[in-house]
């Protein structure tokens, strides 16, 4: 059964960082593509990033591109997002997703504040 479980969220002051983790299991995870995605309050979920399964090619939404980095570590069956620069409008539940399974996590709730 695949399951993915994040962690790394919080509270955080604007310009802040924080770095998300998304601990992977029930299925081979450095074979396949990884994403992050997120759903703001009242709003649908927005694609954030993709990593392909060897790590070596990304994709970041406009919203966030220079800001946030998207990584992997195989060995571990951990995904990864470094959140720079955060802003207000990062505010949102994150998830995980594991791309072309409509699967994804329970998500980790990141509030940019001060």
């Amino acid at each position: 059964e695949v399951q993915l479980v994040e962690s790394g969220g919080g509270l955080v002051q604007p310009g802040g960082s924080l770095r998300l983790s998304c601990a992977a299991s029930g299925f081979t995870f450095s074979r396949n593509a990884m994403s992050w995605v997120r759903q703001a309050p009242g709003k649908g979920l927005e694609w954030v990033s993709r990593i392909d399964r060897g790590g070596d090619s990304t994709n970041y939404a406009d919203s966030v591109k220079g800001r946030f980095s998207i990584s992997r570590d195989n060995a571990k069956n951990t995904l990864y997002l470094q959140m720079n620069s955060l802003k207000p409008e990062d505010t949102a539940v994150y998830y995980c997703a594991l791309v072309g399974s409509g699967r994804r996590g329970q998500g980790t709730q990141v509030t940019v504040s001060s």
